[in-house]
This record gives structure tokens, sequence and C-alpha cells, in this order.
């Protein structure tokens, strides 16, 4: 008897957890927008504690896999994750989504319907990047080498920013991507609210004009095409946030000095209408390897105490730490030293969010679940290994739960 009424009672609390869930997911069914330098939702306001998980549309194409999407998608929501930021592109090579200038590989297209499907019902938001700075997945460099090969006289990755076929070759895959009816859903992209914003690109740079107006051309002109394809969606460069010309205390006194020659700044890219909130990365550990641990730690949040008093005050909107993290293989590397860069960063974030300022969230780089050995790297994290890092992740959803639109449902958090 005892047994059974142990069973009647696992059964309502799985039943309750299960309502829970797809009430909590209801709850997010709306689109993101921002009211002056916050994201709103559904009237609330909404912080975007999260992850990058680049590897969504990779693993989905194949459906034996796509488990995993689920598995990670579903970790992430029990620690009350609320975005995740993911690749729309993989141009050329192996599960290419994009196979040749405007055309595209159903499968893999299919890949991301999934794991957009997979989002909705477990009520997290995405923000989806249109290509990469970098030569991995394709890139700049593929767009650069497929117009080559039509006879363009382009001769650097560079004049991806000004080659009008180049330039035409990404409006026509921001095109293919913002009308795609999702094979799952049947809803639109530019119709589908858990799609929180786009990115133009992954850490966009320019080295071929260190003044940094190339790219806030390019950044411009690009944005108004995206907006006027899709209105509904937030949109935002994809930055690391290093300063240029515009700022000249701040390029002295943040930028790393091989950030100098990159053309990129922070400020004039971003001062769009069109651009609706800001991003940056943080990476000290990579940019500062020299750098004793304590100064690291306190060169981050400087960094990030920078951009929010520029967001609030120059830019006048949120801001999103697009990735963030702590390299294992960083020489004397300890689980504790992980640990005290997430709570800098989320306590910042906090205190920010607290008096309602610009900062809305961070999204670590970047989940993976157990077994996926081809994806770990020293920043992967795995949620379920519930180490002291994971706990901190889970408290942190918890306090913002509680300041934004989400208290009620914060008691399912694991921390």
């Amino acid at each position: 008897m005892k047994c059974l009424c142990l069973l009647a009672f696992l059964a309502i609390v799985i039943t309750q957890s299960y309502n829970d869930l797809r009430a909590e997911a209801a709850s997010s069914d709306g689109f993101v927008s921002r009211k002056g330098v916050q994201f709103i939702l559904n009237g609330k306001p909404f912080y975007a504690n999260g992850f990058n998980a680049y590897w969504l549309t990779y693993e989905a194409t194949d459906p034996a896999t796509r488990f995993k999407i689920t598995y990670a998608l579903q970790n992430a929501t029990s620690h009350g994750l609320t975005v995740a930021r993911t690749w729309g592109f993989r141009d050329g090579g192996y599960r290419a989504l994009q196979t040749a200038p405007g055309s595209y590989d159903e499968l893999t297209f299919q890949g991301l319907d999934f794991a957009i499907a997979e989002a909705k019902r477990l009520g997290i938001k995405l923000i989806i990047t249109f290509v990469n700075n970098y030569s991995d997945f394709g890139g700049r460099k593929q767009y650069v080498d497929w117009a080559k090969s039509q006879g363009q006289a382009v001769n650097s990755e560079d004049d991806f920013y000004v080659n009008p076929t180049v330039k035409q070759f990404f409006k026509n895959h921001v095109k293919k991507m913002v009308d795609r009816v999702n094979t799952f859903t049947k809803i639109a992209y530019k119709d589908e609210p858990t799609i929180m914003a786009w990115e133009l690109m992954n850490e966009p740079q320019c080295k071929a004009d260190p003044s940094g107006k190339t790219l806030t051309a390019w950044i411009g002109e690009m944005a108004t095409y995206v907006k006027s394809l899709d209105s509904k969606h937030l949109l935002t460069t994809g930055l690391e946030g290093f300063y240029g010309d515009s700022s000249p205390q701040r390029k002295a006194s943040l930028n790393p000095v091989a950030a100098n020659v990159l053309g990129t700044d922070f400020i004039a890219n971003h001062l769009f209408d069109a651009i609706d909130f800001a991003s940056i990365h943080s990476y000290p550990d990579l940019w500062f390897p020299n750098l004793y641990e304590t100064s690291r730690l306190d060169f981050l949040i400087k960094w990030l105490e920078s951009h929010m008093e520029d967001a609030q005050n120059i830019l006048k909107k949120p801001l999103i730490l697009g990735e963030f993290g702590k390299p294992s293989n960083t020489p004397n590397y300890t689980l504790a030293q992980r640990d005290a860069v997430f709570n800098a960063t989320f306590n910042t974030i906090y205190a920010s969010a607290k008096k309602d300022g610009p900062i809305a969230g961070a999204l670590f780089w970047h989940l993976i679940s157990g077994g996926m050995k081809n994806f770990e790297d020293a920043l992967s994290i795995v949620l379920s290994d519930k180490t002291s890092t994971v706990k901190i992740i889970g408290q942190q959803s918890h306090k913002l739960g509680l300041i934004g639109g989400r208290g009620k449902l914060s008691h399912k958090i694991k921390i």
C-alpha cells in the first residue's frame, strides 16, 4: 500500500512538473522586444541568462542524434536558462547548410528547424547568427572564395564588406533564413517568437580598415536590410566589444593592444536605429595571458562596467554579454578560478539588473551534453555534471527570475 501511495504521489509530482514546464514554455511564447535599455517579454522585464550551443543544427541534421539537442535544452531549462545562441550558418564543407551561393541542403535546414522547434517546446529563446568572421564553418572566407570562383576581383577576406557580389550573397542568405518555413512548426522564421534576435556576424572584424569605418558602413547597410525583411525580431552585431576611434580613452585603457587593428568600434557599430541591442564578449585569459589571475578578474569587471555605462548613457540600448568563460587549459587552472569568473560576471550583471540597468544577461561558452567528445573543449560545460560552476549558473537564473517575469517558476530551478 505504501508503495502504491508513493507511486501515486510521484505521478502527481511528475504531472505537475510537466504542467509547470508547459506553462513556462507558454509564458515565453511572445516576441522579446525592448523598451529603453531593457528587454521586455509579455510586458515584464526579460533577462538572458543563457549559453552558446553552436552545434545544434549540426547534430540535429541526423535524426539519430537529435536526442542530444533535446537533452541539452531540457537540462538548460531545468537550470532556469532562458536563451541559447547558435549558428544559422555552415557555409560549404561537411553537412553544409549553404552548399553554394543560394543553394541549401534541405536536411541540414531541417536540423535547424528541429532545434528551433525544440527550443519552442521547452521555452528557450534563440539568438541566431547569420555568418562567421572566421573560416570555421565557411565564414567570410567562403563567401569571398565563392565570389572569386565567379570571376570577381577579390583578394582578401575583408572584401566581404565591400564587394557588391559578396554583399549580395550575404543578403540572399539573410532573406533565405527569415523567409524559411519551419518543417516542424509550419511557422516562418520571421514570424517565430522563439527566435529572440538575429545576429549579423560572429565577432566581426576588418583589419583592412583599422579606423572601423568599413565595418560600420557594412553594419549600417545590413542592419537596415534585415529590418526591411523582418521587423518583428531584435537585431544585434555579434561584436566582441573592442573600442575604436569614437572612444579614444576607452580604446587606450581597455582594449588589448592587438584589438586596435581589428577595425571595430563598439560605439559607432551600435549607434544605428536598426541595431536593437549591444553585443560584447569577454575572454581576459586569451587577451591577457601574462596577467595574474586577480588582474584578469579586475579587467573583467571593468570591461563589463564600462560597456554597461556606455550602453546606458550613449547607446541607450540593452547589452548582452554574448560569450564568456574560463578555459580549463589556462596554466595552473582550477575549478575555483572558473567559479570566480562566473561569480564576478553574474554578480556584476545582477547588480545592474536590480537597478533596471542595461545589461540583460550573459551567455557562457559553451554548453554540451555528456558524451559529446567531438565538441568538448577547454570551455565546454556539461550541466548534468553538477559541478560548483553549474550551481552558480542555476543560482543566477534563480536571482534574475525573481526580478524578471519568471519569479513564480523559480522554485523549479536546480541550484
